[in-house]
């Protein structure tokens, strides 16, 4: 199962143009705050994570993921990595740094093999869970913004 969650959001910057593209090419830094991510490591190329969500009928769920930072005129893109397993995500987004203020499009891809409906109970259970953890990456979506504010203000 795919689920898959966007966010577009604006956010003044208190700093120059050089240090908000700076910002925006440091990812290190700028998702420092985002309080689901854990081991948030970015060796000027590639940034890793992983994304930790908690999503009903299955508790914590951890999903890693790799994108490559790629530098752009006005600030960044993130250009995801597939990655093997049972559970990963996709991050795919880019940021731009205009007038004093970062603007940023953030898509989260969710990738989650699941046993078969017959071993939980139907296709019932199944609906019932695509649908809450939709819910939960939109919300983990939602709340992107805080962490990357928080970043910015330090």
């Amino acid at each position: 199962m795919i689920f898959e969650a966007s966010q577009d959001f604006r956010l003044p910057f208190p700093g120059d143009e050089a240090s908000a593209l700076a910002f925006l090419r440091d990812p290190g830094r700028s998702l420092s705050r985002v309080r689901f991510l854990r081991g948030l490591s970015f060796d000027g190329t590639v940034v890793r994570a992983e994304l930790i969500v908690n999503v009903p009928m299955m508790g914590e769920v951890t999903l890693p993921f790799e994108s490559e930072v790629v530098p752009t005129p006005r600030g960044a893109r993130l250009v995801p990595r597939e990655l093997s397993g049972r559970a990963w995500a996709a991050v795919d987004g880019d940021g731009d740094a205009t007038d004093g203020e970062l603007r940023y499009r953030l898509t989260l891809r969710a990738h989650l093999d699941l046993p078969g409906p017959e071993k939980w109970g139907g296709a019932a259970f199944e609906k019932m869970f695509h649908a809450a953890a939709a819910r939960t990456l939109d919300r983990v979506a939602r709340d992107f913004p805080e962490g990357v504010r928080a970043a910015a203000s330090e």
